[in-house]
């Protein structure tokens, strides 16, 4: 029935789409319900085995032998999302749009007990959008991932492995690296990671080059073969202390190199410092709760070519706080968080050093507002959310968002790191409101639907070329693991 609704999604108006979906995606928790009997087994030939079961449905093909002491595992991942997005901070202007996106990864490993050989590919396309779209949106039939892994150490101390050729990057909270699941394609970079897993110590070190235009937007290759940026090298190490003062320690040092520098982008000679201090501890209350923290800051420096012609010494920062409480014996285990960010800008954007921050290659979708208006870059937010989980396989959220700008002085930034406007009287950019719901059919099937409503306060309205309504989107997904 589900297949039988994805083909007849293109048939219907944008609206009955949106609206189609979103029926099945309420609906989808009774269903449910009403399934009383014990899920069938999985095999290759059960025609509902990815809706009834909580096993892939390439289950059968995962860790098979193949030869000698090699096993093999085939699977991947698809997605399909209906947008409908009205005034964000987009480069093509205020055009309102609604359009349809699916991604297809599929991936092989073959693996022995001290190697692994792993390539992935992917597909995702944008379609019936009324405005260009941008390079995390469609990369056709290309190579996400191809690397071997081989552990080249082993003892009581700790492993040693080594990583080389195509693959994604995620460290820490994601606020600067990130492998970007929310896009439409994922980013990816090329080259050589090794890191050292202990007891107590988990340490990376990598040298690579991004490769799609997810990565750096110069490199969009939407219909042939991905392949590195030769002008830039991103590298650096990563350490993670495991287990200290009631939670984990993170230090980390990054190195952006970019040979070509565009204006658009803060680019150049960059080099982040920083420290993370994250952890959960039970609270010793009459109610069992938990406790969340995740305390991460950094500071930059180098040089930088950023909207200048001539480089200047880069002195930014960025700090984030996240705080959540989660009461576990409350019905629907509601969990109360409180966010804050602050990405440096530039006060003073004719002398001779530059202060906004660069976050890198970061994950915006999770911090600053699900509309994915903004990088973090001359940023200053305080968000309140609420999370409820109604069932085991229901959860609920609401956010709610301030931005203002850090420097009045300084630009906006949208996600893609392109400049807004310019100087403004006011810092005060808007806020948003943020309401999206997940349901689990299964382990490996989920739905997702959210809307978001984003008012634009005095720093964007005060500048004609920016100024805009106020902006707002829904959208509906679906995800099956295979």
């Amino acid at each position: 029935m589900f297949t039988t609704f994805l083909q007849k999604l293109p048939a219907l108006g944008h609206a009955g789409r949106l609206l189609a979906i979103g029926c099945c995606v309420l609906l989808a928790p009774l269903a449910a319900h009403a399934q009383t009997a014990a899920p069938a087994p999985v095999s290759a030939d059960t025609a509902d085995c990815w809706l009834s079961g909580d096993q892939a449905i390439l289950a059968p093909l995962k860790g098979q032998p193949a030869f000698g002491d090699w096993t093999y595992s085939l699977g991947g991942e698809f997605r399909f999302r209906y947008m409908d997005e009205h005034n964000r901070l987009r480069p093509s202007g205020t055009t309102p749009t609604t359009y349809d996106q699916w991604r297809v990864a599929p991936f092989l490993e073959l693996k022995n007990n001290w190697l692994t050989a792993y390539v992935q590919g992917i597909d995702a396309s944008t379609f019936n959008s009324e405005i260009q779209t941008v390079p995390p949106d469609v990369n056709r039939t290309d190579l996400l991932q191809y690397y071997v892994d081989a552990e080249l150490w082993e003892s009581e101390a700790g492993t040693f492995n080594v990583r080389v050729g195509r693959q994604f990057l995620k460290y820490g909270s994601q606020y600067l690296v990130s492998p970007l699941p929310w896009a439409n394609t994922y980013r990816n970079f090329e080259g050589v990671r090794g890191y050292w897993q202990s007891e107590l110590w988990d340490v990376d070190l990598f040298a690579v080059r991004p490769v799609n235009g997810a990565a750096v937007p110069s490199q969009w290759r939407p219909t042939s073969h991905d392949i590195p940026d030769s002008s830039v090298w991103f590298s650096g190490i990563y350490a993670s202390r495991k287990k200290f003062a009631g939670g984990a320690w993170d230090n980390y040092w990054l190195w952006n190199r970019e040979y070509q520098p565009l204006e658009a982008r803060q680019d150049g000679n960059r080099h982040t410092f920083g420290t993370r201090y994250w952890g959960t501890q039970p609270l010793p209350l009459a109610i069992p709760a938990t406790w969340l923290w995740d305390l991460e800051a950094g500071w930059q420096t180098g040089t930088d070519n950023f909207d200048l012609a001539i480089s200047r010494d880069v002195n930014a920062g960025f700090a984030g706080a996240t705080g959540a409480f989660t009461l576990n014996k409350i019905p629907w285990t509601p969990t109360i968080k409180g966010l804050f960010w602050w990405g440096s800008g530039d006060g003073h954007p004719n002398d001779g050093s530059i202060n906004t921050v660069s976050t890198l290659y970061a994950f915006v979708h999770p911090y600053w507002g699900i509309l994915d208006n903004f990088n973090g870059a001359n940023l200053l937010q305080y968000s309140a959310q609420v999370s409820v989980n109604p069932t085991s396989k229901l959860s609920v959220h609401s956010q709610l968002h301030w931005f203002d700008k850090a420097e009045a002085e300084d630009s906006i930034y949208n996600t893609s790191g392109t400049a807004f406007g310019g100087p403004s009287t006011s810092r005060h950019i808007g806020e948003e409101v943020d309401l999206f719901g997940s349901y689990s059919i299964n382990a490996n099937l989920q739905l997702q639907a959210g809307y978001s409503w984003f008012w634009y306060g005095e720093a964007v309205s005060e500048q004609p070329a920016i100024q805009r309504g106020d902006a707002h989107q829904a959208y509906v997904m679906t995800t099956w693991g295979f």
